[in-house]
Order: structure tokens, then sequence, then C-alpha cells
């Protein structure tokens, strides 16, 4: 694993946003992640969430309009609670650290992993931030996305609005069918060129949650597999949006308080 950042590369992170890591994963730990989250999918049988038995494109109470963003991709969450091969891969100290020195933590928590397929014909990501939709409001918070195999234009890579982290607010803009929705609440960004993101399997990519991203429409007969997992500093605290919180769990929470259950969200690496 190229776990190891240099200084230019948390400096280009922390001026775009986004860090593209190229060949991050060997031949044979990409092996080893294709062969354990396919077997953590076959035991999951679509379950999008580890405590429901919600099918993945499913309405989930969180998209507005399942039918068309359940053809954006599949969207399996938390495979690391259900699968414990995958939580050796997902929280492996290495990946904390890289997270830690891209978010300028002494402490990383894992929020969430998930498995993300573009099936053939897939339609396209909108625009987008991630923050507003989790339950906390930090500025750090950021993505790991793993290539299991190559990405490209034609089956939907992922594009990168640079510098876009430093000006979007932690208020939710939605998501939408129309590609370019997101624009209406950042204008200022409507005609600035994006960076694409095409990457060969192994290889990832970093992104804050606040980084206005994309991805285009699957033009190809095959899929477009990837794994992310979303880590956050340890030290958030719950701002009252539910996200992938259970009933249960959100019955016990007031704003303001840590999200630091170690169940949840276990701390993957620490400085001290």
């Amino acid at each position: 694993m190229k776990h190891v950042l240099s200084q230019d590369q948390i400096n280009f992170y922390k001026k775009n946003g986004f860090l593209i890591v190229e060949d991050f994963l060997t031949k044979e730990e990409l092996f080893h992640w294709n062969d354990v989250i396919n077997n953590a999918l076959i035991e999951r049988k679509g379950r999008k969430f580890p405590y429901s038995e919600i099918v993945s494109g499913e309405d989930d109470g969180i998209n507005k309009d399942a039918g068309y963003f359940g053809k954006v991709f599949d969207q399996i969450i938390n495979l690391w609670q259900t699968s414990p091969d995958v939580k050796e891969i997902i929280t492996d100290e290495r990946i904390g650290q890289m997270a830690a020195s891209l978010m300028d933590v002494d402490a990383v928590r894992i929020w969430h992993d998930q498995s993300l397929v573009k099936q053939a014909w897939a339609n396209p990501t909108a625009w987008h931030v991630d923050t507003p939709f989790w339950s906390f409001n930090n500025r750090e918070a950021l993505s790991i996305w793993v290539a299991l195999e190559d990405v490209t234009i034609e089956n939907g890579c992922m594009y990168f609005m640079p510098g876009s982290h430093l000006h979007t607010k932690l208020e939710d803009p939605g998501i939408s069918a129309n590609i370019g929705d997101v624009f209406d609440k950042y204008p200022e960004y409507r005609f600035v060129k994006p960076v694409k993101a095409e990457l060969k399997a192994g290889s990832c990519t970093f992104h804050n949650g606040l980084t206005l991203h994309a991805a285009g429409a699957n033009m190809t007969t095959g899929t477009r597999r990837a794994m992310t997992c979303v880590y956050i500093p340890h030290d958030v605290t719950f701002n009252g949006t539910k996200n992938i919180l259970t009933d249960e769990q959100m019955a016990k929470l007031k704003i303001g308080d840590p999200l630091n259950d170690e169940k949840q969200n276990p701390i993957i690496y620490s400085k001290v």
C-alpha cells in the first residue's frame, strides 16, 4: 500500500480539496480487496444497511427519487460492520494515518464505508457535496475512493471542482436528478472547468466532504466498481441529522454530543 504522503501531496489536497494517489494498492492487495468485498456483498444480499431490510435502489427515506437514484449505482453501506475481512481492510491504520495527514488532526474515526457499483448504462451522479448529509458539522471530514477496476470517462469517472471546499457551506444544497442543479446555490462554479479522475484499478482518490464532485454515466456494458469510506476527526459532535444512525442511536443522542461510540465509529488511527 502506498500510504506515505509527501508534503507536496498534502499541500495539493489542502489547496484543491482532492488528491489522486496512483497505484495505491499493489496487485496482490487489489486482488484481496476485490475478493473480500465481493464475498461481503454476497453475504449482505443487497441490503443497503446492516440494520435494515431495505435493498439498494429502494426508497430509503434519504433520496427523493429512488427510481432515478437507484439507477445511479448500487450502494451498500457499512460492510465493515457485517464482514470482519472488510473491517480489516477499511480500518487499516495506514489509511487512518493518510486521512489524519490530510485533515491535519491527531486521531481519526471511521464514519461509514460504501460499496458503489455503477452498473451498465447507469445514470450520472449529479454535482453535490457530502458533508451536509452527515450527522456532524465539520469542514475537514473526507472520503477515500478506491477503484476496484479501471475507471474511465466512458464508465463514469468522477470529476472534482478544485478549491470548492474552501467556499461551499455546511447547509444542505440537496442532490437532484439534474446534474447541475447545485450550481444554483454555487453559481461561481457553473463555468469553472472540473478535473476528471480517470483511475487504474488499485488507484484511489481522497476528497474533502465539502468539495463539489460528480460522476458521469456508465456508457459501457461493464461495471464501474469502487470501495469508499468516510473518515472523520475523532472529536466531531452530533448535529441532529440521522444519516446512517439507527433509531436507537438517535434516541440516545442530543445535539452537541460527541460521536464517540467505539462500536459505531471506532478510532482507527491516533498519533498518541
